[in-house]
């Protein structure tokens, strides 16, 4: 009878020793899933954690949003410019823009949106659309093609007359061509001098090339310029 009586003993032991476990188990695993909703002494646990964390994390660093448009006629380079300035890797060939184009850029407390529109015949027709969420207007000449020069002169002043105020940047491009226009000639070309004192203007002699990125031309001048211009109360 005695080890009968030992072995129930033991019995009700080990069922303790089980249901005891059983509880913690449970209770870990009420802790572990406490964030999923599955309990209601838990409910809202993880939200609480989120919340005292977010009031303990430092505020974020917003930063000035600004939209830089980028217009040309096609051929013009938009899309190198973007390209170099942006990144500042080395491509052999970079393609052309066929509708639209986009790049971000974060710098100085800014983020710039540089936002290319194609320059073929019939894009442009929808480049006036842009203008009113632009801070500033970034043209695109090429400096060689003395046959379009008209074109570009005309669509950069049905532009301008629709925001007279809109801070205007005249790029010279393909200066490291040996045919290119000077600057001073293009100010003349493109009637530049008509607009003086209507706006903020500019213009960039720029050769949107790799090997040019350290030279007088570079692209880089060109983000210095807008980071100035847009940095500006």
């Amino acid at each position: 009878m005695a080890p009968s009586r030992a072995l129930r003993e033991l019995t009700l032991a080990l069922g303790a020793a089980v249901a005891a476990l059983g509880s913690l188990l449970f209770i870990a695993w009420r802790i572990y899933f406490r964030g999923t909703g599955t309990g209601t002494d838990w409910g809202g646990w993880w939200e609480r954690e989120l919340r005292e964390l977010r009031e303990r994390a430092p505020p974020e660093h917003t930063l000035d949003w600004r939209q830089v448009l980028v217009l040309g006629l096609d051929g013009a380079g938009k899309s190198s410019i973007l390209h170099y300035i942006c990144s500042q890797t080395a491509r052999k060939h970079i393609a052309p823009t066929y509708g639209f184009n986009s790049a971000q850029l974060c710098i100085d407390g800014l983020e710039l949106d540089l936002l290319e529109v194609g320059g073929s015949q019939n894009l442009r027709a929808y480049w006036h659309h842009y203008l009113s969420q632009a801070d500033v207007l970034v043209f695109v000449v090429d400096s060689v093609d003395r046959s379009r020069l008209l074109t570009a002169r005309q669509e950069l002043h049905t532009l301008l007359s629709a925001e007279p105020q809109l801070p205007l940047v005249v790029l010279a491009n393909k200066q490291d061509k040996s045919d290119a226009l000077s600057t001073a000639e293009l100010w003349e070309e493109l009637d530049l001098h008509t607009l003086s004192g209507q706006r903020q203007l500019f213009i960039l002699p720029t050769s949107a090339t790799w090997g040019s990125l350290s030279t007088a031309t570079s692209v880089l001048h060109v983000k210095n310029l807008l980071v100035t211009l847009l940095s500006q109360p």
